[in-house]
C-alpha cells in the first residue's frame, strides 16, 4: 500500500488556507529543507488532521488552545486564518484565548489577542 500521508496533508491543508498561502508557506519551509517540509504536511495534517472523529473546527480550536498555551504565537497566524476558513467563528477564537488564561497566563493570552488582532483587521473583522 502506497503512503499517501502527503497528499492527504495537502488536501487538509487546502481546506485550511488559499492555495496561495499554502504554496507560499510549504515552498518557504521546502527552501531550507524539503524533508522538514514534507514532514509538516504529513504529520500534522496528513496524519493527525485527517483522522475520523473530530471537525476540522474541532482540530483547528484544539490547535489554537495548543499554540497559545505552549507560546508558539509564530505559528498562532496561520491557524487562525485556518480555523476562519474552516468555519470557527471570531467569537469562538475569543473563546480560546479566555479559555487558556487560567492555564497558561496572560502573558501568553495577550501575545495571542495581538496575533488575533492583526488577523482580525487583515481579513475586515470587526467586533461588536
Amino acid at each position: 500500500m502506497e503512503d499517501n500521508r502527503y497528499d492527504k496533508g495537502i488536501e487538509v491543508l487546502g481546506k485550511m488556507v488559499d492555495e496561495e498561502v499554502l504554496n507560499k508557506t510549504i515552498n518557504w519551509v521546502k527552501q531550507f529543507s524539503p524533508d522538514i517540509a514534507n514532514l509538516i504536511v504529513e504529520i500534522p495534517f496528513g496524519t493527525i488532521y485527517s483522522r475520523p472523529g473530530l471537525t476540522l473546527q474541532q482540530r483547528s480550536l484544539m490547535t489554537i488552545t495548543a499554540l497559545i498555551t505552549t507560546g508558539a504565537s509564530n505559528q498562532l497566524d496561520f491557524h487562525i486564518h485556518g480555523a476562519l476558513n474552516v468555519g470557527l467563528t471570531p467569537q469562538e477564537i475569543i473563546e480560546a484565548i479566555i479559555h487558556t488564561i487560567s492555564y497558561s497566563g496572560f502573558p501568553k493570552a495577550v501575545d495571542a489577542v495581538a496575533v488575533v488582532m492583526k488577523v482580525f483587521k487583515e481579513r475586515g473583522i470587526t467586533l461588536d
